[in-house]
């Protein structure tokens, strides 16, 4: 089954079921494969995740990791694994696409695209759709008025208790249990340069800014929403803080700071997939960016094979605790 629904985006097109309009596309939710459809000449590509924004913008793409502009003629969405953030693409295309300008969205049937289909259905008039290549594409009329109440059925509220989280980001549905024990076992003698990798929304911040709030921490994260809600999260909780973010690909881009700690709960998964060598070059990024005898603290699922990593970077490495799901590892440069 196809991964990716760029094939069902692009069919209604070559099948001379939609013609491209003429102008600049809004194109959202576009990953590192991606290419316009024949016929388009232009477009304003919207991606939040840095390694897709870095791997768009070699491939010549005008990418941006927040929409801007209107009036655009027409939208491509490239439908992803969460519903809300599906739906804040779809709002954002209602808000910026002019009147009766084309709205083309398609996605895998994995991903749950034909539940999208009937939910947008049950809203707005769609003109048609087809299913095919493993997926379900839909287009549509930007109607000429668009009602604040209809947009609020697209933009759902993205705070989880006292927290801002962010549509697809990591644990956006409140606190993740792997990051509260790592937060409840984070030594106590931390002083200096501080980093959090892989920081999602800030809730690793948030708690060791409760704790120590004279150490300044930088947060680095590859969500860009999630990024955006991190500082509105040490905004709210930690205001005394000393605090900058980082939009980063702490795989692909070198970090230039250098810290005496590191805290993190780095990420196993590429979309569905696991990949567990994504968190091993997220101790990698960690392990350059200490200093000599800096320390990096971690939360991993107790089967991921973490220590020889920690064991070959570090001059000593241990575990501090673990439960039935996870375990805190340390390493020390």
């Amino acid at each position: 089954m196809s991964d990716t629904p760029l094939p069902t985006l692009h069919f209604p097109f070559e099948r001379d079921l939609l013609d491209a309009p003429e102008g600049r596309v809004l194109v959202l939710g576009a990953r590192q494969d991606f290419r316009l459809p024949e016929g388009f000449s232009e477009a304003l590509v919207v991606q939040g995740f840095r390694p897709d924004f870095i791997a768009l913008e070699r491939g010549g793409f005008d990418v941006r990791p927040l929409p801007e502009g209107e009036d655009y003629p027409s939208a491509l969405i490239l439908l992803g694994r969460h519903r809300a953030e599906n739906e804040q693409m779809l709002a954002q295309a209602l808000l910026r696409v002019k009147a009766d300008g084309l709205i083309v969205a398609a996605g895998t049937k994995k991903d749950g695209a034909a539940s999208m289909r009937k939910r947008v259905e049950g809203l707005l008039p769609i003109d048609d759709h087809a299913s095919k290549f493993h997926g379900v594409v839909f287009w549509l009329r930007r109607p000429v008025e668009i009602s604040s109440e209809l947009l609020d059925q697209f933009t759902p509220a993205e705070e989880a208790a006292d927290f801002f989280t962010a549509a697809g980001g990591f644990s956006d549905d409140g606190v993740d249990q792997a990051s509260a024990l790592l937060a409840d076992h984070l030594p106590e003698d931390i002083k200096g340069p501080t980093a959090d990798f892989a920081a999602g929304w800030g809730y690793l911040s948030t708690r060791l800014a409760a704790r120590h709030p004279e150490i300044a921490i930088d947060l680095y994260e590859a969500h860009h929403a999630s990024l955006e809600a991190a500082r509105q999260n040490m905004e709210r909780h930690a205001p005394q803080t000393q605090a900058r973010f980082f939009w980063h690909d702490l795989v692909q881009e070198p970090v230039e700071e250098r810290y005496n700690f590191i805290m993190m709960n780095p990420p196993f998964h590429s979309g569905s997939k696991a990949v567990p060598d994504l968190g091993i070059n997220m101790i990698e990024a960690a392990a350059k960016a200490l200093k000599s005898g800096g320390r990096l603290y971690l939360v991993a699922n107790r089967p991921l094979p973490y220590e020889d990593a920690l064991q070959r970077l570090f001059r000593q490495s241990g575990e501090t605790t673990r439960d039935n799901s996870f375990k805190v590892l340390w390493g020390r440069k």
